[in-house]
């Protein structure tokens, strides 16, 4: 089956990467909007997955960026109706916030490639079957985290933040065989969304690293260990979104 997928993006250099090239290999097609270029948002039956990506803001960026206001009851509405929905980073605190959970600042920044560890009930999730039962690594840019909402499941832990990642379903979308999942990291980098992510961030990794020594990265130790792990993370992405599918 033909997968009509939307996303959301927040920034230029924050765009779908790896999940693109999953869906053009698997033939789904992909529609776009594009905040910041004040795109409209599409009607609820034209697309059956939604893709929430990242961006540097805060989902409490309201007077600013006076458009996540309706795409938070885009959100909101898109759950409803039973739609896959999957959030990437800011994505999924938007996801978490729809879902009535807290967003706010973790207390300290992951920027860069750190582990995680699946929760219990993330290693026997059918969702997260393919993925490693041990630690393994990701890769973070965020500030802010979520708690688990209310319902969910928590996939996820690092050491410095409980809650990486959440998986949800109500009675609609278990008949409809469809999920929302959300991800405070980011397994969709490819090597050119790294660099530009570190390209766009530069500054905020120079005001961060000198808090945060333990958690964030340096640009230029970021893009070395892609080259290590980036594969690992499609590949993990990949079985994810194969599992979604089915």
């Amino acid at each position: 089956m033909t997968l009509r997928i939307h996303a959301l993006y927040h920034v230029d250099f924050e765009e779908l990467s790896y999940i693109k090239q999953w869906a053009d290999n698997q033939g789904h097609s992909i529609t776009v909007t594009r905040f910041y270029e004040n795109d409209p948002l599409p009607a609820q039956d034209s697309f059956d997955w939604l893709v929430v990506m990242g961006g540097p803001m805060s989902i409490h960026d309201e007077t600013e960026f006076p458009w996540l206001v309706d795409e938070k009851c885009f959100i909101q509405r898109s759950i409803d109706e039973g739609k896959t929905v999957i959030g990437v980073c800011l994505g999924g605190q938007l996801i978490a916030d729809s879902l009535g959970a807290k967003v706010a600042p973790s207390g300290i920044k992951e920027i860069g490639w750190m582990p995680i560890q699946l929760t219990t009930q993330g290693i026997d999730h059918p969702l997260l079957k393919d993925l490693p039962k041990e630690a393994f690594t990701v890769f973070h840019w965020h500030g802010d985290g979520f708690e688990c909402p209310q319902g969910a499941i928590p996939i996820a832990t690092s050491q410095v933040w409980a809650n990486q990642g959440f998986i949800y379903q109500t009675p609609k979308h278990k008949a409809l065989g469809t999920w929302v999942m959300g991800w405070q990291c980011h397994f969709e980098v490819t090597e050119k969304s790294m660099i530009d992510m570190v390209a766009h961030g530069k500054t905020y990794i120079q005001e961060a690293i000198a808090d945060y020594p333990d958690s964030v990265q340096s640009g230029e130790k970021i893009i070395a260990l892609g080259d290590k792990y980036i594969t690992d993370n499609n590949a993990w992405l990949s079985m994810m979104l194969d599992n979604l599918e089915k």
